[in-house]
C-alpha cells in the first residue's frame, strides 16, 4: 500500500509463483506450504500467519496440516516429494549454497521434477525476501487469528492482484 511502484511488480511474481495454475505442476496449496514454512523458519510472523492460513483455505481448510509442516514437516501427512522439496527450501532458506546435488537427486528420487525443484528453490529465495522486506519495515502483525483467516480466504479466492484486505493497526 505504501509503494504502488513496487507493490505491483512484487504482486505479480508472488501471484506467479504461489497462485497461477498454470505456471507450476505443485498445487497452489503445496506453493503456499512451501511459502509458510520458509517464513516460519525465518521467523516472520506476518507472512507466516497469512500464506498459513492461504494454504489452509487452499488444502480445503486443513489448518491441522499447515501446523504439522510449520512444526515437523517430516512427520507431516504431506509426501515424500513435498518433504524433500520442504527440506531444500529450508537449505535455501539457509544458504541457497547448501543445497547439494544428493538434495537434488533426492528430491527426483521422491518424484519432484526439475520444474517443481526450480519452483521450490524460487518459492524460499523470493519468501527469505518478502520477509526480510516485511519485518524490515516493522510490518505490524495482529495477534488475532481472525485477522490471518480472512486474508487467508480472500487470497486463496483471489489471488494476489486485488485490494488487499484492510489491516487496522492499534491506536499509538
Amino acid at each position: 500500500m505504501y509503494s504502488p511502484a513496487t507493490a505491483l511488480p512484487l504482486n505479480h511474481l508472488v501471484q506467479t509463483i504461489l497462485h497461477d495454475p498454470d505456471t507450476s505442476t505443485l498445487t497452489p496449496g503445496e506453493r503456499e506450504l512451501i511459502a509458510t514454512y520458509t517464513s516460519s523458519l525465518n521467523e516472520c510472523k506476518y507472512c507466516a500467519s497469512t500464506h498459513g492460513a492461504i494454504a489452509k483455505y487452499q488444502l480445503d481448510g486443513n489448518g491441522e496440516l499447515v501446523a504439522q509442516v510449520i512444526r515437523d514437516p517430516e512427520r507431516a501427512e504431506i509426501s515424500n516429494k513435498l518433504k524433500a522439496l520442504l527440506k531444500i527450501a529450508a537449505k535455501v532458506q539457509q544458504d541457497g549454497k547448501k543445497v547439494l546435488s544428493a538434495d537434488i537427486a533426492f528430491a527426483r528420487e521422491q518424484g519432484a521434477t526439475d520444474k517443481e525443484i526450480h519452483d521450490a528453490v524460487l518459492i524460499a529465495a523470493a519468501f527469505c525476501m518478502y520477509n526480510r522486506y516485511v519485518d524490515g519495515l516493522a510490518t505490524w502483525a495482529p495477534d488475532d487469528p481472525a485477522v490471518y483467516d480472512a486474508i487467508g480466504k480472500q487470497r486463496a479466492t483471489e489471488g494476489y492482484m486485488t485490494v488487499p484486505f484492510r489491516l487496522k493497526p492499534p491506536p499509538r
